[in-house]
């Protein structure tokens, strides 16, 4: 580090910082515990009771919602709720059928009735808000009293408000559950009887319509439906995007019951009871007698008469039916069906049996006064035209947001990379610096022309000189060069130190290239022997 640079040591520290940092990070999310909701829509006092509870049990929490959820390690959910009811929280809650222990044999039958009522509004709410996408619920029922004096009664209504997590919407499943669950748990309760609202005020589902929603959707899902019908037996018919399809349906605002009563006897049937009574009389000889003065029977002399009388009853077997037929809001009044196909893409098309095919996937009713329409024309191709010069404009975009995603990836590697690459080569060739000391020469070219050995010492056969002769003419030819580098060891005396480092030069190149080695030789022998 002490020969970098300025900007190689820079680059070297940013690098290692960066490198730091990400493996903090990396560490610090690997190490996270994973946080489960301990209770959910507590109120304010609730929620600080709990959050002092887990501060002094130790215990890592996290708030949301507003602070109306906690959240605490999943290994820690349920101790921290067995040491929460121990304690009494949440204390703000619906109760439920705890709220029936505290009555006592003093209570009046009211507030029996309104603490049973409570205690189901609570267990209902508790249910409903343990169902997958609600946070809260609240549920107010409406029980008509029951009494020997009343003709009529009116039916259980309830209505039920939901908080959904996230601020979504529950898709008409979970409110059918919900409308179910509700109406199961009360006697006499009829599904459509059931109100159910979100917390944006949505009408989930309504009373005496049921989960379909108002009139207007019920229309809404009704002409949808059968306009993809129809559509795509289109589609088939004429090929996609050459025909389009509109309905328009009317539905019945009104409900309406109508109970009938039919009577009927049944054939070859024996009655069901008979009575018949008979009653006969026989007159003596003097006769029956005619009333006289005072009212004294006077006999007449005449023979006396007979009376003879016959009743008959008989019940017979009647059969009795009853029907009671009620009809909801969504009746369909009346519907129209208009289908628009493009002549310039069909060509001998029968609009006949187009017409046909139509109100027949439609179901229409003459009687009803249900119409169809079915025209050729030319379709515009603008829109079409605009939206595929759009997807192209939008695949492009894609594409460059792609690019630019790559090369800002790519910049990024770079920019984390380069130093480290960098501070590695570095210290990779100051290390190999210090293991191979400094040459305190060039390099030793041997060439044929350039060296010549002569003996400068006869007493000294293995000491050679290295005698350089002027260059050759450029007839001549010259042998490859052979470039040596070796390092000298330091030596008492300067021609001492010469004469060594020659030889090692020379010992060096045999020992690395020894063919060229012996061509330079080959070559300074055949020059002697020409000289």
């Amino acid at each position: 580090m002490a020969s970098f640079t300025l900007a190689q040591r820079t680059i070297a520290i940013i690098g290692v910082a960066v490198l730091a940092l990400g493996a903090v990070a990396l560490g610090s999310w690997l190490a996270r515990p994973q946080l489960t909701p301990l209770f959910s829509g507590l109120s304010a006092s609730d929620a600080n009771a709990v959050v002092e509870q887990l501060r002094s049990s130790g215990v890592q929490y996290e708030l949301s919602d507003g602070g109306g959820t906690v959240l605490v390690p999943q290994q820690d959910v349920y101790d921290q709720r067995l040491t929460a009811a121990a304690a009494g929280l949440p204390t703000e809650s619906s109760g439920g059928y705890t709220l029936l222990d505290d009555m006592g044999v003093t209570t009046s039958e009211f507030q029996q009735s309104v603490t049973y009522k409570r205690a189901i509004e609570g267990e209902l709410a508790r249910t409903i808000s343990a169902l997958d996408g609600v946070s809260a619920a609240s549920v107010q029922l409406a029980i008509p009293e029951e009494s020997v004096f009343v003709a009529e009664t009116a039916d259980p209504t309830a209505s039920v408000f939901v908080e959904t997590q996230g601020r979504t919407t529950l898709d008409a499943r979970q409110v059918e559950a919900i409308v179910h669950l509700t109406s199961a748990a009360i006697s006499g309760m009829r599904p459509e009887n059931v109100a159910v609202i979100d917390q944006s005020g949505e009408t989930l589902s309504a009373v005496g319509i049921g989960t379909t929603g108002g009139t207007d959707q019920q229309a809404s899902d009704y002409e949808t439906r059968v306009a993809a019908s129809i559509q795509t037996m289109l589609d088939r018919v004429v090929g996609a995007g050459n025909a389009t399809v509109t309905v328009a349906a009317e539905m019945s605002r009104a409900t309406s019951e109508r109970v009938d009563e039919t009577y009927t006897n049944p054939e070859d049937a024996p009655p069901a009871t008979e009575q018949t009574r008979t009653e006969s009389y026989t007159g003596g000889t003097g006769g029956t007698g005619v009333l006289g003065p005072d009212n004294i029977a006077v006999p007449t002399g005449e023979a006396g008469g007979s009376y003879e009388s016959t009743e008959t009853t008989r019940n017979n077997m009647v059969n009795k039916s009853t029907e009671t037929i009620t009809t909801p809001a969504g009746d369909i009044t009346r519907q129209a069906v208009s289908v628009a196909v493009d002549s310039g893409a069909v060509a001998g098309i029968d609009v006949t049996q187009i017409e046909d095919l139509v109100a027949t996937a439609a179901g229409l009713d003459g009687e009803r006064g249900d119409e169809v329409t079915v025209a050729l024309m030319s379709f515009s191709t603008a829109d079409a035209d605009a939206a595929q010069q759009a997807l192209l404009e939008a695949r492009q975009a894609e594409e460059a947001e792609r690019a630019d995603g790559v090369l800002r990836t790519s910049l990024i590697a770079a920019a984390i990379g380069l130093p480290l690459l960098i501070g590695v080569i570095v210290l990779a060739v100051r290390s190999r610096r210090r293991r191979e000391p400094e040459d305190m020469g060039s390099p030793l070219e041997l060439t044929a022309e350039t060296l010549l050995l002569t003996p400068q010492d006869a007493d000294d056969a293995d000491t050679v000189q290295l005698t350089t002769v002027p260059p050759p003419s450029p007839l001549e030819t010259v042998a490859p060069t052979i470039a040596l580098d070796v390092e000298p060891e330091p030596g008492p005396e300067p021609d001492q130190l010469a004469l060594e480092r020659q030889r090692v030069e020379l010992e060096a190149v045999a020992r690395r290239d020894p063919q060229k080695t012996a061509e330079v030789l080959r070559s300074l022998m055949s020059d002697r022997v020409d000289a």
